[in-house]
């Protein structure tokens, strides 16, 4: 039985459980993890991580477009943060992790791992499970993650998935064609399909925008009104049955009247519209699909249109798409090499990066699930960073505001020399293979470096060493990048009619300068300042101080990182 969630069961009823579940065979993972610790977790609970902005890396398009993040580092490092900045905040995350093929495609504890290794699946299912746990922790309630992934651990995988987001939050599995031809030096079958694994983090409250995504749907529904996508449907029920005809069925016989110009459709008889009946050419004498009340309903939904043909009147019912998505994704645009490749090749101007995904399968991801305005998208996978690609290309397409977060390391130069520059290039634009200028779509990019804070045994001393390096962090936590005033004790930054302020001394000396400064300030303000009580701020020395929030530091770093390393 796959993981539940506990978590709102009363004492009683948790001792209840306990009792049912002692003695009992129990069905889910077990791997080795304690035999060889993953060197990267150890390491953060030694060295605490912060994150330093790299200035030169920024890209500044517009500063009222959407501002993205790129983090070069390890990606539990990175998640690590974003515990912190962005807990509860991301709509969607969507990770193309390692495959573990065994053809040295990803590294443990700085080794590679290949098909000899006895304990791959257990280093690669170590590795995983740690990142997916700090994940769940950033999804919104309603939030929805997708991991890519082939045969190599997609049963091991879909296990775990069911045991950290449940299995009743398991959305489904979905085939996707990414290279139709398949593998032809494959023994047995030639591979042309990947999986994807759509998981919420609570279903009850998750749901699908209205999106054709396999061609065999697109080829059908191809009106749209504000609604969304409709194929057309004669009103005219032209299936045989008992309820088919005039004589079964008398009350569903009944004229439409409409006006020659097509645009008046009623039930109400007029010497200027003309009266339409349900009969087929060959003369016979059927039925409209509903009662005349249930027509006047789909009629004032819109939902009822006539159309001219051959100088006859045709009454048509709009049919919206579906809701329920297919699992067998099959566009030509998802060919992994001519939408995926070919295209990253462009945009670098040589090879660089080996198989990344189609850039329109992730964007057709994002149309499924992402809302146009303020949706935050995460990928701690990022790869050569088509996720960002899609991104920016779909906000340039709808006019969305759907920010970003890209987490990569740099091994082998990953992050400098694919990642960063495809993503500056699609931003500011490039020239592609004909030597052609393509335009750049916009938007700005802030880069930033994993870091660390030696966890000080003198907590007083390590409360100070975190101070002064979490300015980003708390940049980043509040979307205000812009530095405005920067004095030795404070700084202040903007973005648009939002101010952030961040108060180092530990003295307070210099808070009364700093305050007047805010007062002065039009907006909504925040204040993160230090302070050695584990209790927070005492909120009556700030009694003065005009509309401005309150935040402690450090100790709520502390605090989320102490949560995340002991579990």
């Amino acid at each position: 039985m796959a993981k539940k969630n506990y978590s709102n069961l009363t004492k009683e009823q948790l001792l209840e459980v306990i009792e049912k579940l002692e003695g009992k065979k129990k069905y889910g993972l077990v791997w080795d993890e304690e035999r060889v610790p993953e060197k990267v977790v150890t390491d953060c609970q030694d060295k605490l991580p912060v994150l330093t902005e790299v200035k030169d890396k920024e890209i500044t398009t517009d500063e009222n477009e959407p501002t993205h993040i790129l983090i070069e580092g390890d990606n539990y490092h990175a998640l690590s943060v974003l515990n912190y900045t962005h807990k509860g905040k991301i709509d969607l995350i969507y990770i193309d992790p390692p495959y573990n093929t065994g053809a040295k495609d990803w590294k443990y504890n700085n080794d590679y791992v290949d098909k000899q290794d006895t304990f791959r699946h257990s280093k690669w299912l170590t590795m995983i499970n740690h990142r997916l746990q700090l994940a769940r922790n950033l999804l919104k309630d309603d939030g929805i993650i997708v991991c890519a992934i082939d045969h190599n651990e997609l049963f091991t995988l879909g296990v775990l998935m069911d045991e950290i987001f449940y299995e009743e939050n398991r959305l489904g599995i979905v085939s996707v064609v990414h290279k139709p031809e398949g593998r032809n030096q494959e023994k047995f079958f030639g591979t042309s399909n990947e999986f994807a694994l759509f998981y919420s983090k609570n279903k009850s409250l998750s749901k699908f925008n209205k999106i054709a995504i396999d061609e065999e749907t697109a080829d059908k529904f191809t009106e749209s009104d504000e609604k969304g996508n409709y194929r057309l449907k004669n009103f005219i029920r032209m299936a045989d049955g008992k309820y088919a005809t005039k004589e079964a069925k008398p009350k569903f016989y009944y004229p439409i009247y409409v006006s020659d110009d097509l645009k008046t459709i009623t039930l109400e008889n007029s010497n200027d519209l003309k009266a339409i009946y349900p009969i087929i050419k060959s003369g016979v004498e059927r039925t409209w699909k509903t009662l005349p009340n249930t027509f006047l309903d789909y009629l004032n939904e819109g939902n009822i249109i006539a159309k001219k043909e051959n100088d006859e009147i045709v009454i048509y019912e709009k049919l919206y798409e579906d809701q329920v998505i297919k699992t067998h994704w099959i566009k030509k645009e998802y060919h992994a090499y001519h939408f995926g490749t070919k295209i990253l090749d462009n945009i670098l101007g040589e090879k660089k990066f080996n198989f990344p995904k189609s850039v329109h399968l992730i964007e057709d991801i994002l149309k499924l699930i992402t809302k146009k305005s303020n949706s935050i998208i995460l990928d701690f996978f990022a790869g050569s960073g088509t996720t960002g690609h899609a991104v920016l290309n779909l906000n340039k397409k709808d006019g969305g505001n759907r920010k970003f977060i890209l987490c990569t390391n740099n091994e082998n130069e990953i992050c400098e020399e694919v990642t960063y520059p495809r993503v500056k290039n699609v931003i500011i634009g490039y020239k592609n293979d004909k030597k052609e200028n393509i335009e750049g779509l916009g938007n700005n990019l802030k880069y930033f470096k994993t870091s660390f804070v030696a966890n000080n045994r003198n907590k007083d001393q390590l409360k100070i060493d975190i101070t002064k390096q979490c300015t980003e962090m708390l940049c980043l936590k509040e979307g205000i990048f812009n530095l405005i005033k920067e004095e030795t004790d404070y700084k202040i930054f903007q973005q648009g009619n939002r101010f952030l302020a961040v108060y180092y001394d530990f003295a307070n000396a210099s808070l009364d300068e700093l305050r007047k400064e805010m007062n002065a300030l039009k907006g909504e303000k925040v204040l993160y300042c230090f302070t050695f009580d584990t209790n927070g701020l005492d909120k009556a020395n700030f009694s003065d101080w005009k509309n401005i929030r309150l935040e402690p530091i450090p100790q709520k770093i502390l605090d989320v990182y102490k949560r995340i390393f002991k579990n």
